[in-house]
């Protein structure tokens, strides 16, 4: 079967929802795709001095608010799902999420499990879980920027069925892109690892983000890999049972040959 992604990759103006809005709108003219994904804090931008800076750019994970119900709207217009990353307030807490949105509204929320660096002071760790849900009979997991270092992330995913994993990010760090063709081959699964660009200053602060969007397919080959600083939007088809089969050879299958009895911690013992 064919499915259709596509990632888009931009700058987030920070303090700005409704230009966010206006920005991805006017990148999506036009398009039309099964999933596409969006970076990290796709509503609000990323550096804020303290929590209460960020709340009134936040907004719950029900589909109410002004960026996700846009998004919604959004996802209506491309006729399939859009996963997001954003800032979610719920009550006093605030997370770093991402969230799956279809023509009739939120299927998921994941809430970012590794928050990096400055985002300790912003967010509450995340409380979700990972999870996979289903469009068009493709399983699809999420997972936010920083969990790519853990690989216990994707696998979490790819246990759960997952054959293609939304990866919402705000990379600044220059490891990532090359990890994530690691992530596809251990666990035999597309990846979309959508970007942004830019940089954003706060006081002694200043982050410049890697852009080089991503999409790798289950034997590791970077299907798509976009430019450093330049926004942009990039639609493939891909076939998603190329994920199901987990088979290296005749005689090694990724999943069935695991020996999770083996993977307890010992206490090394001195001789």
């Amino acid at each position: 079967m064919n499915f259709t992604i596509a990632l888009l990759q931009f700058n987030p103006t920070r303090k700005n929802v409704e230009k966010n809005i206006q920005k991805i709108q006017q990148a999506m003219e036009g398009i039309k795709a099964d999933l596409i994904v969006f970076p990290e804090l796709s509503n609000s931008g990323y550096l804020y001095e303290k929590a209460e800076d960020l709340k009134p750019f936040s907004e719950e994970n029900d589909g109410h608010g002004p960026f996700l119900s846009a998004l919604i709207d959004l996802a209506k217009t491309i006729n399939g799902v859009v996963v997001t990353g954003y800032a979610e307030k719920e009550g006093l807490k605030l997370y770093n999420s991402a969230i799956a949105l279809s023509p009739q509204g939120p299927i998921t929320n994941y809430r970012k499990t590794h928050l990096f660096d400055h985002e300790k002071m912003l967010f509450n760790p995340g409380d979700s879980g990972f999870k996979v849900f289903e469009w068009n009979s493709v399983k699809i997991g999420i997972m936010i920027c920083f969990d790519w270092i853990f690989p216990e992330a994707c696998r979490c995913l790819a246990l759960q069925g997952a054959q293609i994993i939304a990866h919402p990010a705000n990379l600044v760090l220059p490891y990532c892109q090359n990890a994530m063709v690691t992530r596809s081959i251990e666990n035999r699964v597309f990846t979309i690892t959508a970007n942004r660009i830019g940089t954003e200053k706060l006081g002694d602060m200043r982050l410049s983000f890697t852009g080089t969007s991503q999409i790798t397919d289950p034997s590791g080959a970077i299907r798509y890999r976009g430019p450093k600083d330049k926004a942009t939007v990039h639609i493939m088809a891909i076939e998603p049972n190329e994920a199901i089969n987990k088979n290296l050879n005749p005689q090694n299958n990724l999943f069935k040959d695991r020996r999770p009895e083996m993977y307890k911690l010992v206490e090394s013992r001195e001789h």
